[in-house]
């Protein structure tokens, strides 16, 4: 067995191959360094995750790579393209000025040693040493960032709570930061579409041992998952199985998830968090919540649209990227001291986006509207029904939609969502899946290219009955947050009152369009028809990509097929709270 630890002039850089940073454990974790070729001491950009640092973007992400290049000609021009990688950043396009890139294969994945266990305090603590090995390096100036995207950026959140002493600045791209809540049980629902086919496709494709039977990198010809070739059984003793992991642990009281949660009031560094109004089913809820509990004084939000991917590469990304770590990590005068707190790109129908300066999230001048649901009529109203009224659906079925009058204005809805319901069911649970969605005058539902599945909807909220119980400390009108630490389970036919948390979004509906709410007891689905998929995530998607909540161990029928009913009237205010967002 042998690692290649080599160090070579290419394409302008100092290239370091495979070199060994040591854990307090003994195991040795594998980076490769792109540097200046110049002597000196440069501030360092550093990832760590399971994608394999050798694997080109291109070669298990073809059909993402190629759409990119296509659509933003920008992200290909003004590199060689080889050491391109996903998720993480071009060396190409840093080194020049004046950055150290480092790339670390996280335990068990790539080039690295050890057992796979995603997202735990292990990987926490292990990218914590890194940050503090590349901080101490004779190429180094001492300052390290974290830049990346999803897991690059999620991992962020846990180290920056270790407060590594070499840390000087995050910027979390699209990066969820509570599992339990913002990936594998929305709502208490578990999120088995995710969960197996991420954990599957794009994880254990590329763990450490895999040899020959792995990916050969187009970067320097050598095998990406490692110079040892393991069995199959000895890869799988070298894995936790995140997906029974996740399916297994149904309450985040277990110590599972309490591990994995970071400490937001250790979170001190400076931070740019960047979300995705689409990327609903995963980041943009971890995004919102890292800004506003953060205890850093110096933290900026940004918010875009289109796929998860791009706007990271596109020149727009770029830009706001070397603006940042210039200024934190260089010292330069980038500007950056008059960057405004919060950057949305606000979007509108067809696709289109404006960009708007902010001082805070949610907005201060936010006017929450409550929209009264009437059963009887399906209808969302400004005025509450004087009747009480009631509609039932099946468990499993598309269940019921209210619909609002045609809109008089223009309506910006930017921020967070909440809704109360009153629910009944005939069995002991119930499973809610709040879709906020907008129509056009000829009824044509509007929908988006999302962070995955390109038919979208606005917005999307889920909640299981029996985990109702909200944290009132952390709770807010527009912002329900639930504990899930016990199982309230129903009694059939007895009527209970529901907070639902809709993660937030950015949609200006036109005059004459209207806005619904579909509660469902299935995921969303676009009546267009499906869409492909992506090779990595499913061949077919149908309004929701792979976050799908199917998985019959979690949502047996019996239990969650059962009649459901909406209650409402003067006893039961019934609602949807929406952002409505005057202009400046």
């Amino acid at each position: 067995m042998s690692y290649r630890e080599v160090s070579e002039v290419r394409d302008g850089m100092q290239i370091d191959w495979d070199m060994p940073i040591a854990m307090e454990d003994g195991l040795a974790l594998r980076c490769d360094v792109y540097r200046p070729v110049k002597e000196g001491r440069y501030p360092v950009l550093l990832t760590y995750g399971p994608y394999g640092k050798w694997l080109h973007f291109e070669d298990l992400y073809t059909e993402q790579w190629q759409r990119m290049c296509a659509s933003h000609p920008d992200v290909p021009t003004g590199s060689s393209n080889k050491y391109q990688c996903w998720e993480v950043v071009d060396p190409e396009k840093w080194v020049p000025d004046g950055y150290a890139c480092v790339r670390v294969d996280s335990r068990g994945a790539g080039r690295s040693p050890g057992i796979i266990d995603i997202w735990s305090r292990r990987e926490a603590m292990d990218l914590a040493r890194c940050v503090e090995w590349a901080g101490v390096q004779p190429w180094s100036s001492g300052k390290v960032g974290l830049n990346g995207i999803s897991y690059y950026a999620e991992n962020q959140w846990q180290c920056a709570a270790l407060q590594p002493r070499h840390l000087a600045a995050i910027c979390a791209w699209e990066g969820a930061a509570d599992f339990y809540r913002d990936m594998a049980h929305h709502g208490g629902i578990f999120c088995n579409g995710f969960t197996h086919d991420w954990s599957r496709s794009q994880v254990y494709t590329l763990q450490h041992g895999r040899g020959k039977r792995g990916f050969r990198s187009r970067m320097n010809g050598d095998w990406v998952s490692g110079p040892i070739e393991l069995t199959e059984e000895e890869l799988g003793a070298n894995r936790r199985d995140f997906y029974e992991d996740c399916l297994a642990r149904k309450l985040d009281s277990d110590e599972y998830w309490r591990s994995r949660m970071p400490d937001w009031s250790r979170v001190k560094v400076p931070i740019l968090s960047a979300a995705n109004w689409g990327g609903q089913g995963l980041h943009p809820r971890g995004n919102f919540e890292g800004f506003t509990r953060a205890a850093s004084t110096q933290k900026w939000l940004e918010c875009h649209g289109i796929e998860h991917w791009t706007h990271f590469y596109t020149d727009y990304g770029l830009r706001l990227q070397k603006k940042f770590f210039g200024h934190f990590l260089k010292g330069e005068d980038t500007g950056w001291s008059k960057q405004p707190k919060v950057q949305l790109q606000v979007r509108h129908v067809g696709e289109h986006f404006v960009e708007r300066h902010e001082s805070e999230w949610p907005l201060a001048r936010t006017q929450w509207t409550k929209f009264h649901i009437d059963p009887a009529a399906l209808s969302l109203s400004p005025s509450p029904p004087t009747q009480a009224s009631s509609v039932a659906y099946k468990g499993f079925s598309a269940g019921v939609t209210f619909l609002t009058p045609p809109l008089a204005r223009d309506t910006e809805i930017t921020g967070p969502i909440a809704a109360r319901l009153w629910v009944s069911s005939r069995t002991e649970d119930a499973d809610l899946f709040l879709i906020v969605r907008a129509f056009h005058p000829d009824m044509k539902e509007v929908v988006f290219q999302g962070a995955l599945d390109p038919h979208t909807p606005i917005a999307q909220g889920w909640l299981r009955v029996s985990h109702r119980k909200l944290d009132a400390t952390l709770s807010l009108p527009y912002r329900p947050y639930h504990t899930h630490d016990e199982e309230q389970k129903l009694v059939p036919g007895e009527i209970y009152a529901v907070e639902v948390e809709v993660w937030p979004t950015c949609i200006v509906v036109p005059a004459g369009f209207r806005i619904a709410l579909s509660v469902r007891g299935t995921d969303y689905e676009y009546g267009g028809g499906p869409a492909s998929g992506l090779k990595t995530l499913g061949a077919v998607w149908t309004g929701v990509g792979p976050f799908r909540h199917d998985d019959p161990r979690d949502r047996p029928a019996a239990v969650f097929g059962g009649e459901v009913t909406l209650h409402a009237g003067p006893e039961r205010p019934a609602h949807l709270l929406l952002p409505v967002v005057p202009p400046k």
